[in-house]
């Protein structure tokens, strides 16, 4: 999804994957791995003495190493339900090396694809039925995973809603995310919703309202998403999530090519949507 970062980023990251698949005992079977934002991430398949597997190695400085982000997808792999589809996380190998820390993630590997290659949709998607059917199962049974787990702080909610769209935000009513349910974290044919670092709570909606809005530019598949997902998009309370995701967009236009494409959209969605506080 994202570019391979500059030297040394580059060469430090694919060192940590060979040590993992060393430590994991796996081959590197990755012809083209993925790297997450600033080469934080190095992703791809490997095999296994068994199985097929897929490893995710994610590096951050040894004094910021652990908390939210970095356990997230440990703790979503034992907190959620089975309803709840995504990939197995077999193991994980932690190590530190020259002041980075490091965690290796083995999981079971999936043959499906990500439904886009971007977070943000430009084109409609071709979608079955029994996958939105499933997707909207998967919304309903995380919102109600009980978690102490803060995907979204509220601080944050009312400073950039109030700067970033003019609206004033009264309560926010609170349920369980995924927190970044873009296009490019979901699979196809097989339903798995990847990437579960910033799980937690949220606004009530949220993983809805970022998957309407940011289908914004290919209107068939927003209109699925209302449709699927009217029970989350047509309740009222939803309005603060639909208003935190377009103050993110617009917040990250002017630094981010995939938000400056949707930021008119956003900003149309917006006058429709009116002013005035939620």
């Amino acid at each position: 999804m994202f570019s391979e970062p500059e030297e040394p980023t580059a060469t430090r990251m694919r060192r940590a994957r060979a040590t993992a698949c060393a430590a994991l005992k796996v081959e590197d079977a990755a012809q083209n791995p993925i790297w997450g934002y600033a080469g934080r991430t190095l992703s791809g398949l490997v095999h296994g003495s068994e199985e097929d597997g897929w490893l995710r190695v994610v590096s951050e400085t040894a004094a910021r190493a652990g908390g939210r982000l970095w356990e997230g997808p440990r703790t979503a792999s034992f907190a959620l339900p089975a309803s709840v589809p995504r990939p197995a996380l077999h193991r994980i190998h932690d190590w530190t090396e020259e002041g980075w820390s490091y965690r290796a993630e083995l999981y079971a590997y999936a043959p499906a694809s990500v439904v886009s290659p971007g977070p943000v949709l430009d084109t409609d998607l071709d979608l079955s039925e029994a996958w939105w059917a499933g997707l909207g199962t998967a919304l309903d049974a995380l919102a109600a995973v009980p978690t102490d787990r803060v995907s979204m702080r509220e601080e944050y909610i009312r400073r950039a809603v109030a700067e970033f769209t003019g609206h004033a935000v009264g309560g926010i009513p609170w349920s369980t995310a995924h927190g970044d349910l873009h296009w490019a974290n979901l699979t196809g044919p097989e339903l798995l919703i990847l990437d579960w670092e910033g799980w937690g709570r949220a606004p009530y909606g949220f993983d809805a309202a970022l998957l309407h809005i940011y289908a914004l530019r290919a209107p068939e598949t927003a209109n699925h998403v209302r449709k699927t997902l009217a029970h989350f998009l047509d309740d009222p309370a939803v309005r603060v999530a639909e208003l935190t995701v377009c103050a993110q967009v617009l917040q990250a236009a002017d630094r981010t090519p995939f938000y400056a494409a949707l930021a008119d959209p956003v900003r149309r969605y917006l006058k429709r949507m009116g002013r005035g506080a939620v």
